[in-house]
């Protein structure tokens, strides 16, 4: 199998991943600040997965779909952790968000290596990936601001 359609099929992976987690953190939010939130940062998950999708176009898909399979199950089994405390947001909507952050930080790293491979891998298309960067840079400080405000409820003490 060839490297680079593994790696962006990996990537793929990882962004059907965020956008179940951010659809059901919007649906389980609904009305609510973080239902919002959830919902406009999935649309621009999906258009960054609509980016990565053409470049896979171009380089070729990888043959198996086990990285698909595995993030399917992946938001599976971290769904039932996403359950809402009775006053709000708990610890699985924290790790949520957290989740989302590690995977904005690789798929910032992704678009640095097809920015890099692009200048000699000519299955790339010509694609400014500064935008791109921007916009996962502005995403990550999005969730991560909403992470840290999650954490000061989260970790609390009980004042009891």
């Amino acid at each position: 199998m060839e490297a680079l359609a593994t790696y962006l099929h990996d990537h793929l992976a990882g962004s059907h991943f965020a956008i179940k987690l951010l659809d059901s953190l919007a649906e389980q939010y609904a009305g609510e600040g973080l239902g919002a939130f959830a919902t406009l940062m999935c649309q621009e998950i999906q258009a960054d997965q609509a980016v990565l999708e053409q470049i896979i176009e171009h380089v070729g898909r990888a043959s198996l779909d086990l990285t698909e399979a595995i993030g399917w199950l992946g938001e599976k089994a971290t769904a039932f952790k996403l359950s809402r405390d009775a006053d709000g947001p708990g610890l699985g909507t924290f790790e949520a968000l957290e989740m989302l952050t590690l995977g904005i930080r690789g798929k910032m790293a992704l678009w640095r290596v097809l920015r890099a491979i692009s200048e000699f891998d000519r299955r790339i298309p010509a694609q400014d990936f500064e935008p791109l960067l921007a916009r996962a840079e502005q995403q990550f400080d999005q969730v991560e601001s909403k992470r840290l405000e999650l954490a000061n409820v989260v970790f609390r003490p009980d004042e009891g």
